[in-house]
Formats: C-alpha cells, structure tokens, sequence
C-alpha cells in the first residue's frame, strides 16, 4: 500500500470528497430522485472523481520544476513518483471522468470536457495570473455543480446560474492561495472575506424563497464560522502558514456549504450525506495534503 501512497497524494483525496459533496449538491437542486437506476446519475460521482483527481495530478506534473524548489517534499521532486508515470495517471484519470459522464447523458459528457480543459488550462497557464487563476479554477468548481445538475437536464435553465456561487467561492479560496508560500497580502484576504460573504447571502436568499431560510442558515452561519476562523488568523498575521490553514479550512468546507445547498432546497436526508463526507475529508486531509 506504501507504494502507492504517493499516487494517492498527488491526487489529493480529502478534496475529492469535496467535490463528491458539489454533485451530491447539484443533483439535489435540480431535484434529482436517489433511488438505483439502469441509467444512474450516479455515475456523475464517478466523473467527479476522475475529473478533480486528474486535475490536481496535472497541476502537480506542470509545476513539477517549481515544486522542486519551493515544495521538494512533494511525491514528484521527491523522487517517489516520476513526471511521465504521474501524467499518465492524470490524463487517465481525466477521461475516466469525461468517460463515466458519458455513461449518464451526452450533456453531462460534454460538461465533464469542458471541465477537464478548464482544469489543464489553469494548471498549465491561468494559475500563474493573480486574475485569470481565480476566475478558472472557480469555473472548474462551477462547472460542478452544473454536472450534478445535468442528472435533471431541465433544472439548468431554471438553476444553472447558481454556478456563479462555487465560482465565486473557489475564487476566493484561489487568490488567498497564490501567496501560501511566500505569505500573503491584506488586500487579497479582504477581497476573499468579500466573495464569502456574497456567497452566504445568495444561499440564504434562494433557501429563503424555497421556504427553508431558517433551516438553511445553521449550516450557513456553521460555514462562515469555519472559514471565518482561520481567515481571520491569516488577517491578523498574514504568513505562509496560516494562509495556509485558511485555504484548508475553505476547500475541506465545501462540504458544509454544499449541504446548505442541499436543505436550501428541501433535502435533509441527502444534506446529512453530505455532512458526513466531513470528517471523512478532515480524517484524508490528516493523511494526505490538502493543497
């Protein structure tokens, strides 16, 4: 098992728990049935899986010359995992994503491409540009929510725009992020306390005309208490290692906020699902790094 623990690293698993919860999330938006099926959106899982696994294993194979310098303890500079053997396991990963996507509905393949392009186009270029990265890695996240929401086609017309609530969640997260090593800037701290804020406000508004706004904002206020912490640390003293927990708190918290989502829209059952991907992620995030 030892042997594989570093491919394990590389893909990041307390993350893709994450992203596990944004489809859970999306389907429940667009009212999506859980029960088996022949044709199951729960292969949409399994493209999440594949998608942001790939992803960050590639983010990791183009940074590999900068991790070596700033980041030598991770699996590729180490030497425990070599630049070809890790780009093999993220392009497959990748179109295992795109792939089980497919398996469900030609839309929610064609979103699992998009989001795989999106993914290579900010590992390779737009994580570099302290105004593009954001913005890409947020559509990578919106984008999502969005393939949960493709288990119910028609709920994308009515619903699709709550894509902008990850992006802007995951921008935020991104641009606190860019200054984790060498620490970081006020200004940026405050523009992502700003972006949060938008986003408790939107969920609590759409819970509110669901009918479910008091429900809604206990896990609403349980998020902004999670993420509010450790940012507020970094505001404080803004270096390196507390940039850092802020960014961990903010990724591992998705969860809490994609079962906000969840009770937002009637759902508790599927909202305590989610929940319990918490600890599970916090339990992988002990084991293997988060960012």
């Amino acid at each position: 098992m030892s042997n594989f623990k570093p491919y394990f690293q590389l893909a990041r698993p307390a993350n893709i728990v994450t992203a596990i919860a944004d489809i859970l999330a999306g389907m429940t938006i667009a009212q999506f049935i859980f029960e088996p099926s022949p044709n199951s959106a729960y292969w949409l899982i399994l493209a999440t899986i594949g998608l942001y696994g790939g992803g960050v294993v590639m983010n990791d194979v183009f940074d590999a010359q900068l991790d070596a310098v700033e980041r030598p303890e991770r699996p590729i500079p180490s030497g425990k995992v070599s630049v070809n053997a890790a780009a093999l396991l993220g392009i497959s990963l990748l179109v295992m994503g795109i792939i089980a996507a497919g398996m469900f509905s030609l839309l929610s393949a064609q979103l699992a491409l998009i989001i795989a392009a999106l993914a290579v186009i900010y590992d390779r270029y737009a994580k570099h540009s302290a105004v593009f990265g954001p913005i890409t890695m947020g559509l990578c996240r919106g984008g999502n929510l969005l393939l949960g929401m493709s288990a119910v086609s028609q709920s994308l017309i009515e619903w699709g725009w709550l894509a902008l609530v990850p992006i802007a969640y995951i921008g935020a997260i991104t641009l606190i992020s860019q200054d984790e090593v060498h620490g970081g800037k006020r200004r940026s701290l405050y523009i992502a306390a700003s972006l949060y804020m938008s986003v408790h406000a939107i969920q609590f508004i759409v819970a509110f005309q669901q009918g479910n706004g008091s429900m809604a904002l206990l896990l609403i206020t349980l998020h902004a208490l999670l993420i509010g912490r450790p940012l507020w640390k970094a505001f404080q003293n803004p270096i390196g290692p507390n940039i850092g927990k802020a960014v961990k708190a903010g990724v591992l918290s998705l969860i809490v906020m994609n079962a906000a989502w969840c009770v937002a829209f009637g759902n508790w059952p599927i909202a305590l699902v989610v929940l319990l991907l918490l600890p599970l992620s916090i339990l992988l995030a002990r084991v293997f790094a988060v960012t």
